[in-house]
């Protein structure tokens, strides 16, 4: 699996992550289209390559248009914006996610319940764009294993929702914890609330840059000069055709629970992280017949998914522990289709040799708006990728 890694010499901000994204080859078209699906509207995704200390990159600018005014949102609000997108189980999941560590951060700062929290700046318009579009970003690029810097804090203070706070702003230095940071780069906030939750929430580990193989590299341009290039760099590093990953995988064996309720169980598990979510028969105690729950995740979804387990499912306990799984190389590529673009799923295998297969839920969606034959829609997606070698 392809690496990652974010370095963010000079902080992260959101729209600093989306041009970092689409200077390393996500495919704008493919991003617009995605944020379609979020049924926002009021707002324009401005795209241009621009410099900053002679670094030259990629900028992204969220424009709210004037007659439109950036609503503020419950916690409630953004998941049910996110989860009426249609974007698929992994990016839905993705941005939720960060959102719940934004909420999360914010209550605690403020010391209320979660669900009192009212996005201002996050939750406005182009946060939305920054979280949604860096999911759909990752996505495109495989979901690869991300590895985070030394993160840049800058200094001085910062105007917000709350008034002037200092720089951290309260809610970024909650979702930094155990993240290895620097202050005083340069005068002014260098790392966001939304650029620290996304960076959170996508990398793996933190480590100062050490021995790398570079295959591309792209730079985010942020909006302020200073002693610094405000510019965010993201390096592709040589993929290992068969990577080992570290999960971590929650069981729980269930007798007395309605089988209607586990197709519900596994749309839940998938939307809220679970990289894979089965139930398989078994044999309990006494000789009565059961169901047994398996839950494949990242760490940083171990939480969540625990507490789901108990709230959706008549378990008394979750057992848990750490895998390790051999993974092939994915990477998500667009396809030129009658239908418009469709995302590919690509996988390589050790002996170089590709295995390519659109994308489940697109394929279901252009077949349900085109009133076609699911089997049809497929059948033309393969002819394409056979006329173009699987590649």
């Amino acid at each position: 699996m392809t690496s990652l890694y974010y370095d963010c010499f000079a902080g992260i901000s959101g729209d600093m992550n989306l041009g970092a994204l689409l200077d390393l080859g996500v495919e704008a078209a493919v991003l617009r289209k995605g944020l379609d699906r979020l049924a926002v509207e009021g707002f324009e995704l401005r795209i241009a390559p621009d410099r900053r200390g002679g670094i030259a990159g990629t900028r992204v600018e969220v424009v709210v248009t004037a007659d439109t005014a950036s609503p503020t949102r419950s916690p409630a609000a953004v998941r049910d914006l996110i989860g009426r997108s249609g974007l698929g189980r992994r990016v839905e999941a993705f941005s939720l996610r960060v959102f719940e560590r934004l909420a999360a951060a914010e209550a605690k700062v403020h010391s209320i319940p979660v669900e009192a929290v009212y996005f201002h700046e996050v939750g406005a318009i182009d946060a939305l764009v920054d979280v949604v579009g860096a999911a759909i970003g990752l996505e495109q690029l495989g979901w690869p294993s991300v590895i985070g810097s030394v993160v840049e804090l800058g200094s001085g203070c910062v105007d917000c929702a709350h008034g002037r706070l200092p720089v951290p702003a309260p809610a970024t230095l909650e979702l930094l914890q155990g993240v290895p940071t620097r202050r005083g780069g340069v005068p002014f906030e260098a790392t966001t609330p939304t650029g620290a939750a996304i960076l959170t929430t996508a990398a793996e580990r933190f480590e100062a840059q050490g021995d790398m193989v570079p295959q591309r590299v792209g730079y985010g341009i942020g909006r302020r000069d200073g002693p610094l290039p405000n510019v965010l760099r993201l390096v592709v590093t040589a993929p290992d055709p068969a990577r080992r990953e570290e999960l971590r995988l929650l069981e729980c064996n269930i007798d007395d629970m309605s089988p209607e309720f586990y197709p519900h169980l596994l749309d839940r598990l998938l939307t809220k992280g679970a990289r894979e979510a089965w139930i398989a028969p078994l044999v309990m105690k006494k000789g009565r017949p059961g169901i047994l729950v398996s839950v494949l995740c990242e760490g940083c979804y171990e939480p969540i998914l625990t507490r789901l387990l108990f709230a959706e499912t008549t378990t008394l306990g979750v057992r848990r522990g750490a895998v390790s799984r051999t993974a092939l190389e994915r990477t998500v590529r667009s396809l030129a289709t009658p239908f418009g673009p469709v995302p590919v799923k690509v996988a390589v295998r050790p002996d170089g040799s590709r295995q390519t297969k659109p994308e489940y839920e697109v394929c279901r969606s252009i077949a349900l708006e085109r009133d076609l034959p699911l089997r049809e829609v497929y059948r033309e997606l393969e002819r394409l990728l056979e006329e173009n070698d699987g590649t």
